[in-house]
């Protein structure tokens, strides 16, 4: 199997629909995921060559697209308007030294969130597509979560970071208040609130309030979709007749139509394959007439389908893996890994056809995320060279439920190594060698990968850290500021503990080979955490200077993934 025809394959998401059916997505033939205008009848046109990601959202009622679009992975975007008509791309927020996040588009109208105003706070403004005009609605907050919007356009519903990690306020802002001050109201707080949206004056929402589960609610009325042993996420249609529901268990995704009133599921959404995730939320068209699916499985790269929620009927826009020519992909089995203190790991284990003996445990980042049955070419390959690959979801991770993504906070980091523990100690039932296994993550996986190294090193043989943190008091210290307070909510404030919770503070434990990879514009985690350890360490460095929290680029992809098969095959 070759990582270039690998990662060369497309992968689709879809990021908006009009009411002619046609899905504005994102597709990374390219070697970045740029937008691309998808008809109704799979005709695709490109329409923008960014040097890096962007994406963006239709102006409803009118042929154009706002896009979000940084510089080279800063994670600084900007906006800009593209005319579908004149192919005319032109600024609409430009202001290169702060953040500007696409949020909604309404007629005529973007929201976004800027921190502008200090670098750390985050206010919501409402910017006129043709007049420039704008106004700010909501000042100071955190990072914004979600923004949703009524039918008027009127009063928006916003999701900012709660006071514990991973739990939110949803407030509805008032974007033309009577009186003076009574723009903003907290609705609800102190569980998640996903997907928040307005139903007349009611709102439904997806959230855990009072349940361990995420379920869909009538806000403080009535349960339209709950389940003890799945995450529900409910999206309604503009017109009010239908609940798009996705239930997620055990990292797959099924879709259903509900009746909006009752809750009562009407159908179930036939997709071209089983076993799939979502990898973007559904969307609708302004009239609920289409819904837009995105959708992966461990043997498809990302693909789309129109939904006509008339006739029931769903069009596949894309195909992904119709030209593969290589060997079948690989799917999981799932195991539960039991834990000295009593836990036990979801895991998903990648068996090779012919294994070595080898193991390795590929780690998601987050930690608030989940490894889902999604396509992953690292997996593929991995498994391809010969090794077994595990792909747990360590406690942290959603998906789970609110005990087990709580179950590491602040001052429970470390008990992750519990789980890293428990993974190794599985390896001789998996048919491996204890002593040939290695961890290889992103993000806070490669954190994971430098605290297995650093605090087991009797366990692992080798370690590939992308874009890990080595020392949580430095990448709290420079993060970018509007970063620092919101993840102090997840790993803590107490520089004690935060020291003695580093893989820099144990490095000269670290005795298995390394590679570190880093990209130089990490605004998330700045390249000098990668380049602490390595010093440290003497482990390899690869640092692309075109990344940002990467790599994302599909040649850097490729470079970063045989570096690190190159130091796994000496295992």
């Amino acid at each position: 199997m070759h990582a270039e025809q690998l990662f060369a394959l497309p992968s689709w998401r879809a990021f908006d629909v009009d009411d002619a059916g046609r899905v504005l997505a994102g597709g990374d033939a390219s070697g970045s995921v740029q937008l691309v205008e998808l008809a109704p009848d799979g005709a695709a046109t490109p329409l923008t060559g960014f040097d890096g990601p962007c994406r963006g959202r239709y102006v409803p009622g009118a042929r154009r697209v706002v896009v979000e679009h940084d510089r080279g992975g800063d994670e600084r975007p900007q906006l800009s308007v593209l005319d579908l008509g004149s192919g005319e791309l032109a600024p609409l927020v430009e202001d290169p030294e702060h953040v500007d996040v696409l949020l909604t588009v309404l007629p005529g109208r973007v929201v976004y969130a800027t921190n502008r105003a200090d670098d750390v706070g985050f206010d919501v403004v409402i910017h006129g597509v043709d007049t420039g005009a704008e106004e700010t609605v909501l000042t100071g907050c955190g990072p914004i979560g979600e923004v949703a919007a009524d039918a008027e356009g009127r009063r928006l519903l916003v999701t900012v970071p709660g006071e514990a990690a991973l739990t939110d306020r949803l407030l509805v802002v008032d974007t033309m208040p009577e009186i003076e001050g009574e723009r903003v109201h907290v609705l609800a707080e102190g569980a998640r609130f996903l997907r928040p949206q307005f139903a007349g004056d009611r709102v439904v929402v997806s959230t855990d309030a009072g349940r361990d589960r995420i379920g869909v609610a009538l806000l403080e009325e009535a349960w339209l979709a709950a389940e003890d042993d799945a995450d529900l996420l409910g999206l309604l249609s503009p017109d009010g007749r239908t609940l798009l529901v996705v239930r997620s268990a055990e990292g797959v995704d099924t879709i259903r139509l509900h009746d909006a009133t009752t809750g009562e599921p009407r159908s179930t959404v036939a997709l071209p394959v089983d076993g799939v995730v979502t990898r973007t939320p559904p969307v609708f068209s302004p009239s609920g007439r289409y819904a837009a699916l995105s959708f992966t499985a461990p043997d498809t790269p990302g693909d789309v389908v129109l939904l006509d929620l008339v006739s029931g009927q769903a069009t596949p826009l894309t195909g992904t893996v119709a030209a593969w020519e290589g060997p079948p992909f690989v799917h999981p089995v799932d195991v539960r890994v039991p834990t000295s203190d009593g836990e036990q790991v979801p895991c998903a284990v990648y068996r090779p056809a012919e294994p070595d003996g080898s193991a390795v445990v590929v780690l998601h980042g987050g930690p608030e995320s989940q490894a889902v049955r999604s396509f992953d070419p690292v997996v593929q390959l991995l498994v391809a060279a010969g090794h077994t690959v595990l792909v747990p979801n360590v406690r942290g991770s959603t998906g789970f439920g609110k005990r087990w993504y709580s179950a590491d906070d602040r001052e429970r980091r470390l008990d992750v190594l519990f789980d890293l523990a428990a993974l190794h100690d599985a390896l001789p039932r998996l048919g491996c060698d204890p002593a040939r296994a290695a961890l290889w993550g992103r993000s806070y996986g490669g954190y994971l990968v430098l605290l297995g190294l650093a605090f087991q090193p009797g366990r692992w043989a080798a370690g590939v850290d992308i874009a890990g943190m080595s020392s949580l008091v430095t990448f709290l210290e420079h993060t970018a500021p509007h970063r620092r307070a919101y993840r102090a909510r997840e790993y803590g404030d107490d520089p004690a503990f935060l020291a003695a919770a580093s893989p820099l503070t144990r490095a000269s434990e670290i005795r298995a080979p390394l590679l570190v990879v880093h990209g130089e514009n990490d605004p998330r985690v700045p390249v000098s955490e990668a380049r602490q350890i390595a010093e440290a360490t003497g482990a390899e460095l690869l640092v692309f200077a075109d990344e940002g929290h990467g790599p994302d680029k599909r040649q850097n992809k490729i470079t970063a993934c045989a570096r690190g098969l190159e130091l796994l095959a000496r295992l």
